[in-house]
């Protein structure tokens, strides 16, 4: 059985485990148009293997995925017309990984950010790096957090935090995380891999109808609430895009400056 040819995110089987990696290290795997469009799909596809039986997600080199890609980011601002497919494309990765059936573990190597950080989130099992840093600072950039994070970050952690990191985009530490239930492990990074794959392979020697539709029953929650929040979300997120806040942040990060921000 062949694997698909993707050109930002690498497959790689281990017996019945399906390893997908996040594959632009020199960019600390962020996203651009052309991930953006893979991920679109790739829970689909990997939900049709027939040559596994449980996912792990994670990142090459030392981080997971440090969120949008600035050059990415910059393209939108230029043409906000655009952002119709990345609406569309966020919709698609968001509810794939939902309804993918196979249990998806996520191996949080390093930095998590933005939509790594919700790519993250959405899989069904966490283990990270204690040192791994986990932020949506969708805000910081003048953008809403229109991708996902607005529905899982309360339903891990609750209304009240949820609110507090995403509007203002604190990070976390992988420990910190453990320690209010974002994520379920955090591990020295040396340990990471055994952990995750002692987990992989005790997932796929089980009765695995089980708990495939043990994952599908609890899904549907969040799928609900998935398709209750993500439209508002990302048409909010959508509106950001073209404002003047969004353009000054990403002009700072270019400058390596402090962004002044007016409201508009």
């Amino acid at each position: 059985m062949g694997l698909p040819d993707y050109e930002t995110i690498r497959w790689e089987r281990r017996g019945r485990v399906l390893r997908l990696e996040l594959n632009r290290p020199d960019r600390l795997n962020a996203v651009n148009a052309a991930m953006h469009t893979e991920l679109a799909r790739v829970f689909a596809d990997a939900a049709e293997d027939r040559g596994s039986d449980v996912i792990v997600l994670t990142g090459a080199g030392r981080a997971f995925c440090a969120g949008g890609d600035l050059d990415w980011q910059q393209s939108a601002i230029d043409d906000p017309q655009s952002f119709e497919l990345t609406a569309t494309e966020a919709k698609k990765i968001v509810f794939s990984l939902l309804d993918c059936e196979k249990p998806v573990i996520a191996r949080v190597n390093g930095p998590a950010v933005g939509l790594g950080c919700t790519l993250a989130l959405f899989c069904d099992v966490i283990f990270a790096a204690e040192d791994a840093v986990i932020s949506d600072p969708h805000v910081k950039v003048g953008m809403v957090a229109g991708d996902g994070g607005a529905v899982i970050w309360p339903q891990l952690i609750g209304y009240a935090r949820a609110k507090e990191f995403l509007m203002t985009g604190d990070k976390l530490t992988g420990a910190q995380a453990a320690a209010m239930g974002l994520v379920n492990h955090a591990l020295p990074a040396a340990e990471l891999d055994a952990a995750v794959d002692a987990f992989a392979d005790r997932l796929a020697g089980s009765a695995l109808q089980a708990v495939r539709w043990s994952k599908v029953s609890v899904n549907i929650g969040l799928k609900q609430l998935a398709h209750a929040i993500m439209d508002a979300s990302i048409a909010y997120e959508a509106l950001t895009n073209r404002s003047g806040d969004h353009a000054e942040a990403i002009a700072a990060m270019r400058d390596r400056r402090a962004p002044i921000f007016t409201g508009r």
